[in-house]
């Protein structure tokens, strides 16, 4: 295997293009094409976690914080950032953040603390928008069948919980080669007239490259008629955020108590208790006070997150129960997913789930 072979089956599970814009996701450190020794797991990407790879004969760090975030004028050592870096790329040592892509992704961060918190019902907090697209295209009557079962095979026609849709539409189409032209039907400067149907599928963005391959590679005539449109549809598996319901309801002290124990958190930041029972839950690990008013809108008895400053507490405005958590204790749990999910993926190369707490707070 090759470092790429690693890179491939992370972006299935979290495709880089719903990364936020301000991110700086994908491979930051290191060729796409060396050879694999060992995949080392992590949340953050200090010189501790490089000393680990290097011990554990890992030559990939797959990190869930980009550790280049800003751009990086100079490499001389002068802070942490760059001695980590320095230390990568001297020993051969590649890095790859997943960050807002897996954030984004519906079996990423946020399933994970709903799951770990037995949260139901799922559904995302912050739809990511322009994120579903649609193919329109025309195609002799007689091959419709095979191109839409090629587009189906390339991921077209998948909406919510059924699969194989498509839109389909008998007519005439018309067309009338030039000189050079080679067409299928007719002749060419001769004016044709073919029995065609219109196929419509939508599909995810990420998929923009199979689609039009399967299109082209399964449609006969020489000049292929198509049009892709980016719906303003909300994608309901892409986002920010989760909502969900506990099995049932319960005491707000006795939930946010279940939340330190589940969560391995010392103590929870958290808004005026406004309910005495809650059970209606919005998640978003990492920093969300960004989300408190859809954490509202979505009628959410409790928002959990972290980072939030001291007038975010104010907004809760006596509508949710505003809990801080902490930054690392919301995504703690990110690196063990990954580290699983990489070994059923790869078996002839050690995954190595990284051992060291790189959690910068600390609690007295």
């Amino acid at each position: 295997m090759i470092i790429q072979d690693v890179i491939t089956y992370l972006e299935e599970l979290a495709p880089l293009t719903y990364a936020e814009d301000f991110d700086n996701v994908g491979l930051l450190v290191g060729n796409r094409n060396t050879p694999l020794t060992g995949v080392l797991i992590t949340l953050d990407t200090l010189e501790s976690v490089v000393d680990e790879a290097i011990a554990e004969k890992c030559n990939l760090i797959v990190s869930f914080h980009p550790i280049i975030f800003k751009g990086i004028k100079k490499l001389n050592g002068s802070n942490y950032v760059e001695r980590t870096v320095l230390k990568a790329i001297k020993h051969d040592i590649a890095i790859y953040a997943i960050h807002t892509a897996l954030d984004n992704c519906f079996k990423g961060v946020n399933s994970i603390i709903c799951d770990t918190l037995g949260i139901k019902n799922k559904k995302i907090l912050l739809p990511q928008p322009s994120t579903i697209k649609k193919l329109t295209t025309y195609v002799p009557q007689m091959e419709a069948e095979t191109l839409r079962k090629a587009l189906f095979d390339a991921g077209a026609g998948n909406i919510g919980n059924y699969e194989n849709c498509s839109f389909n539409t008998n007519g005439i189409g018309t067309f009338k080669g030039n000189e050079i032209s080679n067409p299928k039907v007719g002749q060419r400067g001769e004016y044709m007239k073919e029995q065609e149907t219109q196929i419509s599928v939508t599909f995810q963005k990420h998929l923009e490259r199979n689609i039009l391959k399967a299109l082209f590679e399964n449609h006969s005539y020489e000049e292929v008629a198509f049009e892709i449109t980016t719906l303003d549809n909300y994608n309901q598996h892409i986002g920010m955020g989760m909502v969900g319901e506990l099995e049932k309801d319960i005491k707000t002290e006795e939930f946010l108590d279940f939340v330190k124990q589940k969560m391995n958190v010392s103590c929870i930041k958290h808004s005026k208790l406004t309910k005495n029972k809650v059970k209606r839950i919005a998640v978003l690990g990492g920093s969300g006070s960004f989300a408190i008013s859809a954490a509202k809108s979505a009628k959410a008895d409790v928002f959990i997150t972290s980072d939030l400053k001291y007038h975010d507490f104010f907004s809760a405005e006596n509508e949710v129960i505003l809990a801080d958590i902490g930054h690392y204790e919301s995504e703690q749990f990110t690196k063990n997913f990954l580290a699983e999910y990489l070994s059923k993926k790869i078996t002839n190369f050690a995954v190595v789930l990284s051992t060291i707490n790189t959690n910068p707070v600390k609690y007295l």
